[in-house]
């Protein structure tokens, strides 16, 4: 299956100042199209480490996908540590430039011009009604930071990204998870390619762990809830969805 890595850029999420809510969208997103999340890494706005990371994500998975970093500001150098990454000279779009000029009008400025360096190759593609298009080098697609622009611009990327989607089944368990472990231990004995999770819940007034299996093969992961439910005693599930 395919494989991504995601890089949060920001001093403002490091700091504490800003929370990334985008690593949790983003690995919802990509579960949901058969791509297989394996690292999340945030780190400064720094150039050299920007183009350290995104060149080690590029050799290492399918997909890389990064977050921050590529508005008008001065610490906005997302794009330089990509071309750095590649080796690639910063060049000006002039058609992404006339485009942000007329998105902005008499906002447009040497700032706002910043936005439309890129590194030379870039492809820019459409990302439905945003002024500003997508971004992308190599395998390696560029989003905003802020979380409703990213959300946007991931649909725009969400095609390109295929792969077998992963389906989940839960089981809400009354019974203690010392109580069960042995039953999880035997299920993954039998079904040795099962994702099973296993999550205790403090708070819960029905139930106290929520149990999920997971796989891309449905028909494996049917059998795979009948030998559960068949393990664990009646009156031990309060529910199974």
């Amino acid at each position: 299956m395919p494989s991504a890595g995601f890089l949060v850029i920001g001093n403002e999420i490091l700091s504490g100042k800003v929370v990334d809510t985008n690593s949790p969208f983003l690995a919802k997103q990509l579960r949901e199209v058969g791509v297989d999340l394996e690292r999340i890494l945030t780190i400064p706005d720094d150039i050299d480490i920007i183009a350290h990371e995104v060149r080690q994500m590029s050799q290492d998975y399918d997909h890389v996908v990064t977050s921050g970093g590529i508005g008008p500001t001065h610490d906005d150098v997302t794009m330089d540590g990509v071309a750095k990454a590649f080796d690639l000279p910063l060049e000006l779009d002039a058609a992404l430039c006339d485009r942000i000029e007329k998105a902005t009008g008499d906002h447009f400025n040497e700032s706002m011009r910043k936005m439309a360096i890129l590194p030379r190759g870039a492809l820019v593609q459409e990302s439905g009604d945003l002024w500003f298009p997508l971004i992308s080098v190599e395998n390696v697609f560029i989003l905003p930071g802020i979380p409703s622009l990213f959300e946007k611009k991931f649909e725009a990327i969400r095609d390109q990204l295929d792969g077998i989607p992963i389906v989940l089944r839960r089981v809400y368990v009354k019974a203690y998870e010392s109580e069960i472990a042995s039953h999880l231990n035997a299920l993954l004995i039998e079904f040795e390619e099962l994702m099973l999770g296993s999550y205790p819940r403090i708070n819960e007034p029905d139930f106290r762990v929520l149990l999920t299996l997971e796989s891309r093969d449905t028909g494996y992961l049917d059998r795979a809830l009948e030998s559960l439910l068949a393990r664990l005693p009646d009156d031990s599930i309060h529910q199974v969805d």
